[in-house]
């Protein structure tokens, strides 16, 4: 927005064009694939189809290749978030089958959904986006299946590599054990009660005893006052609170071993969704009434993992601010998060994309929470109940719209919102769930980018940078200019969002083209692969960074696998693009 505004204010842009970009075919048809992805999921479309595809087998090469290729393929005809949040809990299942840390698993499933995507027009925004700026060219836009010769080639030499080598150079932070998986260490509050075996001794007495645990303090909390670096000579009294860092299997070891309480280790209140204001009194009041605890005791009380999905809600919040307790009926008991620290009070931390949540109440009020704010439970999914009826017309919808777009029949925007349409009005898609489908901060990013990319377009700067580009290192070569267009915005992807990616190279793209006076397709295919190979950074693509915490990964730990898996992208795509969109 401020690019935008930006241009408007210094006369690069008239105030009546400035808000055009949300109107453009593009953010539409986006927005319109983000819906109609929900809709495949909540029909039972994807579950239906991976219950036939998934194998029995106990081959690692066997089950990664049919996983990552189940994933390539939803990925390809819905948002690539959407497709990884569904076989996640799946790979999960595969890695504790084949006793492989899970991060063997989630890496390459990560990875196979975004080949998927750049496989067809809708598989991805930045293809979407490509397509729109053909279209500005004068040229019609790239048709649904223009995109395929080259991507699906990219995406089964890409699945290849990573089922029968990649996924060995994944780092193996720990082996996976029964139905544990390395989500990294908890930071979890507990509280020195009266009696404990603990009280009276010093910090340094605990810390030497919890190394038997792998555990450690970290920090102290006494009388509301907070200690970041305790000294070792401090002695335990009852009433302080520890904030120590634990293994999630050394967890339960610490509290029996030194005879500790986690700090909300208490029964949820039960929640009156009539009435949530008593909700938030309850929490407020920081205790259940004895009624309220006395009718939640009578219901199984479970612990559970979450996942903080990319665009939570929950996302940059802390759990004091939403008054999980009162409204919600769970309590945080802890919180993982790969590779960095925090010892601020449990309630006060800001909760963050990746990181995994121990949440503890009733089954219900946990998948309640969950779905509310955009979290993923890491356990076995209980599959809903799959009407075939349903199925079918969700499938059949889908075909229609797909085919309308690709045979040119109807516009490709047109033929997605009447798909949407429909998904709509036979329910479908619930028409809350279908605004909640939507990304808004994609459709936002591009509607404000798009008139900022014809800027750059109109004023020569895209030109000014082609020529910078051709002069000083492709030296008039168009085969060398079309590799430096494909390595810059696959560099760029790693690090900022793809589809920003899209739309600030295909103006230069199609500038160095026009310079060299040859094929601007090649020139923007390059473009659409680039921003769709995101593999070395976990924030280059949101499935990367929801990854992150369930993996146990750090942050340098994706480009040992995505770095040859990158260069194979080059290696592979630059020959096809120049026989399939000669120069």
């Amino acid at each position: 927005m401020a690019a935008l505004l930006g241009c408007v204010l210094l006369g690069l842009l008239r105030p009546e064009e400035a808000f055009l970009g949300f109107g453009h075919p593009a953010v539409i048809t986006v927005a319109c694939v983000l819906v109609l992805s929900k809709g495949l999921q909540l029909s039972g479309a994807v579950d239906a189809m991976m219950q036939k595809m998934l194998p029995s087998s106990d081959s690692p090469t066997v089950m990664i290749t049919v996983l990552m290729s189940i994933g390539a393929l939803f990925s390809a005809f819905m948002n690539n978030v959407g497709a990884m949040a569904l076989l996640m809990p799946v790979a999960i299942q595969v890695a504790t089958k084949l006793s492989l840390p899970p991060g063997r698993v989630l890496m390459p499933l990560a990875f196979g959904t975004i080949l998927g995507g750049m496989t067809t027009l809708v598989g991805t925004p930045p293809n979407i986006i490509v397509s729109g700026f053909r279209a500005e060219t004068g040229s019609q836009g790239f048709a649904m299946f223009d995109f395929t010769p080259v991507g699906l080639t990219v995406a089964v030499v890409g699945v290849v590599f990573v089922a029968l080598i990649g996924w060995r150079l994944v780092p193996s932070r720990k082996q996976a054990a029964g139905s544990s998986f390395d989500t990294g260490t908890y930071l979890a509050e507990v509280r020195v009660e009266e009696g404990s075996q603990s009280l009276g001794k010093s910090l340094r007495q605990i810390d030497h005893e919890m190394d038997e645990t792998d555990a450690q303090v970290v920090g102290l909390v006494r009388n509301a006052f907070r200690v970041s670096a305790p000294s070792q000579s401090r002695i335990l009294r009852a009433g302080d609170i520890l904030i120590i860092e634990a293994e999630p299997e050394s967890l339960s070891q610490v509290l029996s071993k030194f005879e500790f309480k986690l700090v909300e280790d208490r029964i949820p209140p039960k929640v009156d969704k009539t009435n949530q204001s008593e909700s938030a009194e309850v929490d407020s009041a920081d205790e259940a009434p004895a009624e309220v605890k006395k009718e939640s005791e009578s219901d199984e009380i479970v612990l559970q993992e979450l996942v903080v999905m990319p665009r939570s809600a929950i996302s940059g919040r802390t759990a004091k601010g939403l008054q999980i307790r009162g409204r919600y009926g769970v309590n945080l008991l802890a919180i993982s998060r790969r590779g960095r620290r925090s010892i601020k009070r449990l309630r006060l931390t800001r909760i963050e994309a990746g990181d995994v949540l121990l949440m503890q109440g009733e089954l219900e009020a946990i998948s309640d929470f969950a779905a509310s704010l955009g979290c993923m439970p890491l356990a076995q999914r209980a599959i809903g109940i799959i009407v075939t009826k349903r199925v079918m017309l969700a499938l059949f919808i889908m075909v229609l719209a797909v085919t309308g777009a690709a045979t040119g029949l109807i516009p490709t925007a047109i033929s997605f919102a009447l798909g949407v349409l429909a998904y709509m009005a036979l329910n479908i898609v619930p028409l809350q769930s279908a605004y909640d489908a939507v990304d808004w901060s994609v459709i936002v990013l591009l509607g404000a980018l798009i008139p900022v990319a014809s800027v750059t377009a109109s004023t020569g700067a895209a030109d000014l940078l082609a020529k910078a580009l051709l002069d000083n290192f492709a030296q008039g070569h168009p085969v060398v200019a079309l590799g430096l267009i494909l390595v810059i915005t696959m560099s760029l992807s790693d690090f900022m969002n793809n589809a920003a990616t899209a739309a600030v190279m295909c103006p230069i793209a199609i500038s160095t083209a026009s310079q060299l006076g040859v094929n601007p397709d090649s020139f923007l295919m390059s473009v659409a692969i680039g921003a769709s190979c995101a593999f070395l950074t976990p924030i280059g693509h949101q499935n990367n960074t929801l990854i992150l915490g369930p993996g146990g990964f750090r942050f340098g730990d994706y480009w040992k696998m995505g770095l040859p898996l990158e260069l194979l992208v080059v290696a592979i795509s630059l020959p096809l693009l120049l026989m399939v969109w000669p120069l």
